[in-house]
Parts: C-alpha cells; structure tokens; sequence
C-alpha cells in the first residue's frame, strides 16, 4: 500500500520536471533565433591623430565610424582594437567608453592606440627592403563589447596610400 501512494506523486514530479525542460529549450531556441537576423555593423576609419606617449612607443587616436544596419540600437560598454599594416601587427588600442549605436544610425567612436618602437622599425625595414609600396594594405579587428552576447566583433580591411617621397609639395 505504501508503493502505491508514492507512485502518482513521482509520476506528477516527472511530468512537470520534462514540461519545465521542454518550455525552457522552447524559449532558449526561441531567443537564439531572434539573434540571427542582426546584420554585422560596418567600421570604417575616419581619421587618424597623434597623442602624447611614453618613452619609444607611438599613440594615436583613431576615429572610427560606425554605422548600424539593424532594427535596433546596438549598445556597447568598451572596445578594443588591433590594426595591421602589411600583413603586420602594427597598433593596439582598448578603451572603456559606453555608448549606444541607433538603429539605422552611425556615431563616431575615438579609439586610442599605442605602435611599440618594434612594429615601427619593422615597418621601416619593409620599406628599406623593397616592401614599401604607395599602398600599404591594412587589416582592423576589433570589438565593440556588452550586449547579449558580450558584445560584437567588426572587422575592416583596404589600403592606405603612402604620400611619394620624390613628390615633395613646393
């Protein structure tokens, strides 16, 4: 008699268990389809400005521009970046700033980098070997964080064209 009693309140603990299991991967497929439609943002740098630095290393800050193709705000709380020149790594740059992207809108976002004495003699070795070109391919990476997802990771690439040392302006 004892058995008996205890067997529909197993058989209840069961079923409201696998009925809770299955609603939540419900609503967790559920969320990660609405995450797929987000087009990526687009990053483009704007400008490029010097700023005081520390013994041998370069800083600059590098204005970035960008633009959000979704429905909605993107926010952000931090980013970081790295740039590459000629296949290279050349620059580095983190900063704690918080902001908020509007949906079909850009801002513009300055970013400051630091160039170690190194990836600058390794630039200018390239040129002094042969590699100098008038345009140096470039490579950006970076991420804009927070969000969902801990944040949101662009990329851009191109070529930066290097004034020609044999025209000199007069």
């Amino acid at each position: 008699m004892h058995c008996d009693v205890a067997a529909p309140s197993n058989r209840n603990t069961l079923r409201t268990f696998l009925l809770l299991l299955g609603a939540l991967l419900v609503l967790g497929l559920a969320g990660c389809a609405s995450l797929v439609h987000r087009e990526p943002v687009r990053i483009n740098v704007v400008g490029l400005e010097p700023i005081p630095g520390e013994g041998m290393e370069m800083r600059f800050k590098v204005k970035l521009r960008v633009q959000n193709p979704n429905e909605t705000a993107i926010d952000f709380d931090g980013l970081a970046l790295d740039l590459d020149l000629n296949g290279r790594p050349f620059a580095t740059g983190v900063s704690d700033r918080a902001g908020s992207v509007p949906r079909f809108g850009e801002t513009l976002i300055e970013i400051p980098v630091s160039v170690s004495a190194i990836a600058v003699v390794r630039q200018a070795l390239g040129v002094i070997e042969g590699e100098g070109k008038a345009e140096v391919p470039y490579a950006l990476r970076g991420r804009l964080a927070g969000g969902l997802l801990g944040g949101m990771r662009f990329s851009d690439s191109g070529t930066l064209k290097l004034p020609d040392p044999l025209k000199t302006p007069r």
